[in-house]
């Protein structure tokens, strides 16, 4: 009898080992999922949101612009964080904000996203190469790179793939119009 319950004990040990590994692999290297706690995205993402993050698939094409992306905050933050933000700025561009709207390479940037317009002026700037430039939807309350500068690559964790809660908002997040700029 004690020899059935040991190999019993130690069948579900395995098995406990394995699921650990295998959701530790998933959640570093395929998926991981992120609730909202700032209303720097509104109003595409609402506060609490919950959100299912995309860390493999996205690295086999481009970074575009429109992408609402997971990132580790800059260090000019000084904060151990992960921040969402939507891809504005590609690497290379000219990028300027004035008047409420965002201008890339002199042309206006269409953004049907954006309920709250920059109550601000910034740049021209260029994007460094192998950087991006992210802003929040709600530009008036967004901590983002027109206060820390373009975000390296290197610190992209991935793509949000979808809104999973609420349930009444399940799907993927608005993205830009094929003529996203005028």
């Amino acid at each position: 009898m004690l020899k059935g319950f040991m190999k019993s004990l130690f069948e579900w040990v395995v098995i406990v080992a394995i699921a650990f590994v295998l959701s530790m692999v998933i959640r570093n290297y395929l998926i991981d999922t992120r609730i909202v706690p700032t209303g720097s995205m509104l109003p595409t993402i609402q506060l609490q949101d919950r959100l299912i993050v995309d860390r493999f698939f996205y690295k086999c094409g481009d970074i575009k612009r429109g992408d609402v992306i997971v990132f580790e905050a800059p260090e000019s933050m000084m904060k151990d964080e992960d921040l969402v933000k939507r891809v504005i700025g590609l690497p290379g561009e000219k990028l300027e904000v004035k008047n409420g709207k965002v201008y890339i390479n002199d042309r206006v940037l269409d953004e049907p996203y954006v309920e709250y317009p920059a109550d601000y002026e910034f740049g021209p700037v260029t994007v460094p190469e192998d950087s991006y430039f992210m802003m929040g939807d709600n530009r008036p309350a967004s901590y983002d790179s027109h206060r820390w500068g373009a975000l390296p690559k290197d610190k992209i964790l991935g793509r949000v793939w979808i809104r999973y809660w609420p349930l009444d908002s399940l799907g993927p997040l608005t993205k830009l119009p094929e003529d996203y700029l005028k």
